[in-house]
């Protein structure tokens, strides 16, 4: 016993030992990088830029002998944006959930004008939607948008004035009325009943999918589609995704943040680090992490994962991505006449 014991804790002290020369390691990379770039993105796309961020990195030493850094901070979608606009993070891209919280930058001077025209398919690498989770057998039998808020049904989602999950839910429960013959009372009636039927709302999409998939609040999750592909594959059978028979189109966008990469003396790594994002290999990783690649080969390849499915463009319900902002979402909008904050 005695033997087996000081055996366990020499390989204890063996296994501090390696991660204390990990992490020497880790801090020594990040001193001596020839490049550092803050990619401030938003809630649920950790797991998606780890990925990308060692192969962009790989790649770059390979195509300039420099070696790269790319910190990542995650939140709330609109939360973030305003922390960039307000000099909080110095971030040198941006990738965000909605295009009016990239627009936000722009109105303040951070980014140039048309900025969506210097990458492919208007800075789009990606796409995705809304879905909602439930759990094994789908007990409280939701198929579609009005089943959420019959009798006492608990929804999970995050606060549409933070999070670019909560805004598409609110633009894609909208859709779901109006586009199917209802009137914009009807709409209004349904998101108010809709938010009655939150117990509470998070500030961003990772926190709301932790209450439903690991605290098991609530009867069902309204999130994207990458976060649900996630959590299903993670809960052991426990969950199961249901694709709503009407959502929305989301539309992601990136760019490169003008005024600060001209501070950091960063402009070339971060057109390069964007530009991979619409390459074969990011495209490949993207695709695998639950994103819906605006590559159509790439998106055939992986058909399998991501099911046709019928949805709408912002188009179909504002005149833009900007104008949804300033009709749902800014101060006395829809969303104000139907919803209140409920913090945990």
């Amino acid at each position: 016993m005695k033997l087996n014991r000081a055996r366990a804790l020499d390989l204890f002290a063996v296994g501090l030992a390696a991660l204390a020369v990990l992490a020497i390691a880790a801090k020594n990379y990040e001193r001596n990088a020839d490049v550092k770039l803050l990619n401030v993105s938003y809630d649920p796309t950790r797991e998606l830029y780890r990925k990308i961020n060692q192969g962009f990195v790989e790649t770059y030493q390979k195509q300039t002998g420099r070696h790269a850094l790319v910190a990542q901070s995650h939140g709330g979608s609109s939360r973030q944006a305003r922390s960039v606009v307000e000099g909080e993070q110095m971030a040198d891209v941006v990738t965000l959930g909605l295009r009016s919280d990239v627009e936000a930058l722009h109105k303040r001077g951070l980014l140039a004008d048309a900025w969506w025209q210097r990458l492919p398919n208007e800075s789009q690498p990606y796409y995705s939607t809304i879905v909602f989770v439930v759990r094994r057998g789908n007990p409280s039998g939701i198929r579609d948008w009005p089943d959420l808020i019959r009798s006492s049904t608990e929804i999970i989602t995050p606060d549409p004035k933070t999070s670019g999950n909560g805004k598409l839910s609110t633009l894609a429960a909208w859709g779901a009325v109006v586009l199917r013959g209802g009137s914009e009372l009807d709409a209004r009636t349904y998101l108010k009943a809709f938010y009655d039927h939150t117990p509470f709302l998070e500030a961003g999409a990772r926190s709301a999918g932790t209450a439903f998939a690991i605290e098991k609040l609530g009867d069902v999750q309204v999130t994207w589609e990458n976060e649900a592909l996630r959590e299903v594959s993670e809960s052991k059978g426990e969950l199961e995704i249901v694709y709503p028979k009407l959502s929305i189109l989301a539309e992601p966008v990136v760019a490169w943040v003008d005024a600060n990469v001209s501070k950091n003396r960063t402009l070339a790594p971060a057109k390069a680090y964007l530009e991979f994002l619409f390459g074969d290999a990011a495209q490949e990783i993207i695709a695998e992490s639950g994103y819906r690649p605006y590559r159509p080969e790439i998106l055939n390849k992986y058909r399998a994962r991501f099911p046709e499915l019928n949805l709408f463009r912002i188009t179909a319900i504002a005149k833009d991505w900007e104008d949804a902002q300033l009709r749902f979402f800014a101060e006395n909008g829809i969303i104000d006449t139907v919803y209140k904050p409920k913090p945990r």
